[in-house]
């Protein structure tokens, strides 16, 4: 089985060599493609000489910082051309534990979910290291997002999701419409709402190790009334 991990960064030149050797240390045969947004810290020439001794790597490059979600449908297309029968997202900041993975991808083996979801609030799952105004803002949105949606997912807004090839091309990727975080709740609830058989395995999250979180005040303000235009977008289906 061919499986893709996709990684999307902005200046992680203290983050990405270190993921993507404890990715390749648990020796579970992911693949891994770094979407590089033209980090001025020099994160996509970190890339390019692991690449010289990794040869499960590989870099696309972009101009300019174009986005989480362009960058994710970008890898996405990659990893479908390439007929990966599975094709997950992570962050390169350790807010994903690689050794997660191991449970993520007996899920995979398993063969019976076209999604899987890392989920901090299911049992198991857990944030480290966040204040208590974070966890209320992460549960609440997750609360609130599944509430107008109408889904059965304990973890809406999470980022380390892994898809099957089937369930990306059966909700076609062209057709997503969001931005930003909204993005993977948009992922979520078209897979859910045409069918794909899900499973939430616990994680544990943990703030950053190194660099400067991308979350803002603006981005959960902007996510609130996205929720509610994403229901009405979804109604149009």
């Amino acid at each position: 089985m061919k499986k893709l991990i996709c990684i999307p960064t902005y200046n992680e030149s203290g983050n990405i060599a270190n993921i993507i050797t404890a990715i390749n240390e648990l020796e579970l045969d992911f693949n891994i493609v770094v979407i590089d947004d033209g980090s001025p810290d020099g994160t996509a020439k970190i890339v390019k000489k692991l690449m010289g001794t990794c040869d499960n790597v590989t870099l696309i490059e972009r101009t300019g910082k174009l986005g989480l979600a362009s960058a994710y449908l970008k890898a996405f297309k990659h990893g479908l051309d390439n007929n990966y029968d599975f094709i997950g997202e992570m962050d390169a900041d350790f807010s994903h534990a690689p050794e997660a993975l191991r449970e993520i991808n007996r899920h995979i083996e398993s063969g019976a979910y076209d999604f899987i979801i890392g989920s901090r609030y299911v049992k198991g799952g857990e944030t480290v290291n966040w204040g208590p105004l974070r966890k209320l803002i992460s549960r609440g949105g997750s609360l609130y997002a599944r509430t107008i949606l109408r889904l059965p997912i304990r973890d809406v807004t999470g980022g380390f999701n892994f898809w099957s090839n089937r369930c990306l091309r059966t909700i076609d990727i062209k057709s997503i419409v969001s931005e930003g975080y909204v993005f993977q709740i948009e992922l979520k609830a078209r897979a859910y709402k045409a069918g794909m058989k899900f499973i939430e395995s616990p994680i544990t999250f943990e703030d950053r190790r190194v660099g400067e979180s991308k979350m803002s005040k603006r981005i959960v303000l902007e996510a609130i009334y996205k929720v509610v235009w994403l229901k009405w977008i979804l109604s149009r289906c």
